[in-house]
């Protein structure tokens, strides 16, 4: 297989998951409606995952990587617009950041505290024109796309030339340890305590959807690859707690 097959070869960030889809078809009317039927208790279920820390580091994380005043921002999978709150905050102009999802469900929980731009679309075909932001995050929603590289692709070509991409992703530790760990929490102890809590098994469901397209993803060095395929330069990833990945990339300022 020559190298520019390999370069422009569909990129799944994960084999079909038959116990949820039956073929790779249906991932993204899983996925949609998934999400649209847990949006209600998603940021209770985030806060539960993250043990908390979720908005000290997602504004940590957005400074650590650049995010300065003046850029225009575009929170890719915004969710309830946890990572849109952050760089709102940080760049203190509502208007220069916008967010976009696939989910109905969860945009209209997003516009109940955010006074930002929200537009329903997908990231392999994001609806913005050509050279329009300074600065891209997709926080956790790798694992939810059909292909990386068609959405590499599509981020590099809303970006302004020299404006960088930030993909916010969980991996499994790299001990054996850490994983056995983290394998019981978000396989067994989160689902049951998502459960409990909310009363929802939809959002039971996301959880255990969570962990295992966690366990399923494409390995760390083809997500760089990919992105380097995609037109990306200065990729890099950098790891916090073993287990956030945070991938860095710049669209060439030529």
């Amino acid at each position: 297989m020559s190298d520019k097959t390999d370069r422009t070869a569909a990129t799944a960030p994960h084999p079909v998951l038959k116990k949820y889809y039956e073929s790779e078809s249906g991932r993204r009317p899983f996925v949609s409606a998934l999400f649209d039927n847990a949006a209600q208790h998603y940021d209770w279920v985030c806060a539960m995952g993250s043990l908390g820390s979720g908005r000290f580091y997602r504004s940590w994380v957005l400074t650590q990587s650049g995010l300065r005043g003046g850029m225009k921002f575009l929170d890719i999978a915004t969710g309830t617009g946890q990572v849109a709150r952050a760089a709102t905050r940080l760049l203190r102009e509502p208007r220069a950041v916008v967010g976009l999802d696939p989910s109905a469900g969860m945009l209209r929980e997003a516009r109940k505290t955010l006074a930002i731009p929200l537009v329903q679309g997908i990231v392999e075909d994001l609806p913005f024109t050509t050279d329009r932001f300074d600065f891209l995050c997709m926080g956790y929603a790798l694992r939810h796309v059909t292909d990386l590289g068609v959405a590499f692709r599509e981020c590099r070509r809303v970006l302004k030339p020299g404006g960088r991409l930030l993909v916010l992703e969980i991996s499994l530790p790299s001990s054996a340890a850490g994983q056995r760990v983290f394998r019981l929490y978000f396989e067994r102890v989160l689902p049951l305590l998502t459960r409990i809590s909310t009363g929802s098994a939809q959002a039971e469901l996301l959880m255990k959807y969570y962990w295992d397209t966690i366990a399923q993803c494409v390995p760390s060095e083809q997500i760089i690859d990919v992105l380097g395929a995609s037109g990306f330069t200065g990729v890099a990833r950098r790891v916090r707690g073993g287990m956030l990945n945070e991938y860095v990339a710049l669209k060439p300022a030529g």
